[in-house]
């Protein structure tokens, strides 16, 4: 949870792990990659969007603001990139569409404080993407499982955080990717960046985020010992990190 030296560009399709996959295949156009449940819809109505084998990632184009209803006035606001100079991502749970079912605004979560904070975004200011992949994190178990289009396909023991500083639950996604410029360090070859921050460690640069990453102590594997991101042996790590695109949701659960 301390501060990463990244390389530059890194982020939702981007990666220069070697071995890494790329990003899935980009929709061509603001809300191209909504399936329409007819060639009509009500006006202004709300649908909502996801599941279990398919989620919708918002990646912001340039600027946006966010808002606690559909136009209305902005509380936050997001560049194109964000602190860490990587792509600014949202996960979309929903939109409100227009007569042709097109959206015209995208119900988001933002990484932002408090935990699992939502907001609306104009469907005019960012670009969807389709994610296949899903996170759980299971504390109780100190384990981490990659599902793919509903399909567990990795599974691993964890560190997770320690009592005094656990390791926050909710749901939540990944926002970012990081390389970190020693790869033998504390994060290992790479970190997931998921859009939760600690509880406790509000001090903390960037506000405490919370990350999946690898480890430069593997006798910490199993316990529960860290300040809360969750770490899993380097070679798993880079496998997840491989699959585990912007957007992916991420469930932690006690």
């Amino acid at each position: 949870m301390r501060a990463l030296a990244v390389i530059p560009a890194l982020g939702l399709g981007l990666t220069l792990l070697v071995g890494c996959g790329g990003a899935e295949k980009k929709q061509p156009a603001v809300g191209a990659a909504i399936p329409a449940k007819s060639r009509s819809c009500a006006a202004g109505s709300f649908r909502r969007l996801g599941s279990p084998r398919l989620a919708y990632a918002a990646v912001v184009r340039s600027r946006t603001t966010v808002s606690r209803r559909p136009g209305g006035r902005a509380f936050a606001s997001f560049s194109r990139l964000n602190v860490n100079r990587v792509p600014t991502i949202f996960s979309i749970r929903g939109a409100v569409v227009d007569a042709g079912c097109k959206p015209t605004s995208y119900f988001v979560q933002i990484p932002k404080r408090p935990n699992g904070v939502t907001a609306w975004v104009p469907a005019r200011q960012v670009t969807v993407e389709k994610v296949s992949t899903r996170i759980v994190v299971d504390l109780s178990e100190k384990r981490v499982t990659l599902y793919k289009g509903g399909k567990r396909i990795l599974s691993s023991t964890a560190a997770i955080g320690a009592p005094a500083t656990p390791t926050p639950t909710g749901r939540f996604y990944v926002n970012q990717r990081l390389i970190p410029a020693d790869k033998r360090g504390p994060f290992g070859p790479g970190a997931i960046g998921v859009s939760a921050f600690s509880d406790v460690l509000t001090g903390w640069t960037q506000g405490g985020p919370i990350a999946i990453h690898g480890t430069n102590a593997p006798w910490s594997i199993g316990k529960a010992v860290s300040n809360g991101c969750i770490r899993l042996p380097n070679a798993v790590l880079r496998k997840l990190f491989g699959q585990a695109l912007g957007g992916t949701p991420v469930l932690i659960r006690s």
